[in-house]
């Protein structure tokens, strides 16, 4: 039994049924069939439809006539009605893919689709894994900060810099020391001077409040220190191997 149409969660009398699987939104430009009940409320109703798919059509969803068929070596065999196409497919034994669905007639091609799925998935997943995002790091000091504690905080803004990201280097002033806005200064200039094989001063220091900020800029680029990172990692994994099998080939000499 279908349910009756609700008003604000309260049951409507003597309203139409509402269709199995609709639900209630507020009218704010929806094109849907409005119920006369709830129409002073703008109450309406819409089918829950599902997404929209973005995979192209394939094989018997393709519905047109005639279409503009492509060989599985890119070579035109021309404009062929579907029924055709369909049957070549089969005779290759491919899939019959629409590659261009507002041509007219719509280009499809004789291809392995789940192949082709494949391929495309592994080209993004390569182009995921090579892309570079530049990340700004933060490392966070005081005035009289401590030797130890500033050639830790050093080696953190070294990392960042060799990875290729940005490093916002901000000095926390706290009581007095903010009548010293100098000690800060000198540390930051200290510290820039200190990593400036690494890196470079993209924006100068600026007090900010109680604060005083600096920002560090690498000089290899994103996608440089991730192909060195990798070639290193490689090179780690190839001297592990090497050091496991030459264990491997002293072991019989030994015995």
């Amino acid at each position: 039994m279908r349910p009756a149409a609700r008003r604000g969660g309260v049951p409507v009398l003597g309203a139409p049924p509402v269709p199995v699987g609709a639900f209630f939104v507020r009218r704010r430009g929806w094109s849907c069939l409005e119920d006369v009940t709830g129409a002073r409320e703008g109450v309406a109703w819409c089918y829950r439809g599902g997404p929209i798919s973005a995979e192209p059509r394939i094989n018997d969803r393709i519905r047109v006539p005639e279409v503009r068929l492509v060989g599985p070596s890119g070579e035109q065999v021309g404009i062929v009605p579907l029924a055709k196409a369909l049957e070549l497919a089969q005779e290759y034994d491919l899939d019959l893919v629409e590659v261009a669905a507002n041509a007219r007639p719509p280009v499809c091609k004789l291809m392995d689709y789940g192949k082709f799925k494949y391929e495309s998935a592994m080209k993004a997943r390569e182009a995921r894994k090579n892309q570079a995002h530049t990340v700004i790091k933060e490392m966070k000091l005081r005035p009289k900060i401590d030797p130890h504690d500033y050639d830790t905080k050093k080696g953190h803004v070294v990392r960042f810099l060799k990875q290729g990201d940005k490093v916002k280097i901000t000095i926390m002033f706290r009581g007095r020391e903010q009548s010293r806005p100098e000690l800060g200064y000198r540390l930051l200039q200290r510290l820039a001077e200190d990593v400036q094989d690494l890196g470079f001063v993209e924006s100068n220091p600026k007090q900010d409040g109680r604060n005083m900020i600096m920002v560090l800029g690498p000089h290899k680029k994103k996608t440089e220190a991730m192909a060195e990172a990798r070639e290193a990692q490689a090179a780690r994994k190839a001297e592990r191997q090497g050091g496991t099998g030459a264990n491997a080939a002293e072991e019989p000499a030994e015995a």
